[in-house]
């Protein structure tokens, strides 16, 4: 009962951190003209580094001494090669393919997921979960491709390379999971992020010295207030929710529950948007909804 009541409440973390994740995702497009992606990725992890560091302070603080070193090389990779890596490499796919080819590839990351968290974890097969795994990952593409059907998101021939870039993305998402349940096994959910976000900082560091270097415009104050704002909840409580979602409910759930984003988007786009709801977006909700239902029950 109490590992139920675990799993169910790291997938109510996962879905939480989901949905701030959408939202801060609409700022950040509407600030896509006068930031660059890789500013606005830099920009997210900058802000969740002091509010991580403060949170530590007040809480466990002195465990962070105790990580082994295996942990933290564990926890460095997690978010390296998919914070880091795998969303740049998905952010050239996206240039190269356009977002209804990109995302939907990207986003299969959770089936990858599932058999990786089988092959290293141990984790047992249930038909159910992989089911539900499957038909999640259906209803989200379902969702993006419809709500992206603009002529310049379409790939007008095939590109071998972005095809492969989003693939690779995909493979780097599963890892970055998996790797980061290694991780977090024996450790608090704030010390671990703590440590994620602060190799993520590091990280991002050089590559925007590069980016700069080469004559990369700087952002506008406007656009890096907003940048900061929708940061602070999409990547600084974002992220810790989805560190204990890994914690509680492990990599294959919060890897589904994680790729839900396009779910809440919906809501945004109706009422602030005045969108309206197409069938194949509202059978892409049930879906996904559904594969939800299968991947946490997982009988």
């Amino acid at each position: 009962m109490q590992l139920v009541t675990s799993v169910v409440l790291g997938a109510l973390a996962g879905l939480l951190g989901s949905a701030l994740y959408a939202g801060s995702v609409v700022i950040y497009r509407s600030q896509a003209e006068e930031m660059s992606a890789l500013v606005v990725s830099a920009t997210k992890m900058f802000v969740a580094l002091p509010f991580m560091a403060v949170l530590v302070l007040l809480g466990p603080g002195p465990t962070l001494l105790t990580f082994p070193v295996e942990t933290i090389i564990f926890l460095a990779l997690s978010i390296i090669l998919g914070a880091v890596v795998g969303d740049t490499l998905y952010l050239i796919a996206q240039e190269r393919i356009g977002v209804s080819y990109a995302f939907p590839i990207a986003m299969s990351f959770p089936i990858i997921t599932y058999f990786l968290a089988m092959l290293f974890l141990g984790e047992p097969f249930l038909l159910s979960r992989l089911a539900g795994v499957v038909i999640s990952v259906a209803g989200v593409v379902t969702i993006s491709r419809e709500r992206q059907t603009s002529q310049r998101n379409q790939m007008k021939e095939f590109d071998a390379l972005g095809v492969g870039l989003a693939l690779i993305t995909a493979l780097l998402y599963a890892a970055g999971a998996v790797i980061l349940q290694v991780g977090v096994t024996d450790a608090d959910p704030i010390s671990t992020n703590f440590v994620r976000v602060l190799f993520g900082s590091v990280a991002f560091v050089p590559m925007l010295g590069a980016a700069f270097g080469r004559g990369m415009k700087r952002p506008t104050g406007r656009a890096l207030k907003a940048v900061v704002v929708a940061g602070f909840f999409g990547m600084a409580i974002g992220s810790l929710l989805y560190v204990t979602s890994v914690k509680l409910a492990g990599a294959t759930i919060t890897s589904v529950v994680g790729s839900t984003a396009p779910l809440f988007a919906v809501p945004i786009s109706v009422f602030h948007l005045k969108e309206e709801v197409t069938k194949k977006t509202l059978l892409g909700v049930i879906t996904t909804v559904l594969g939800v239902i299968l991947v946490v029950m997982g009988f």
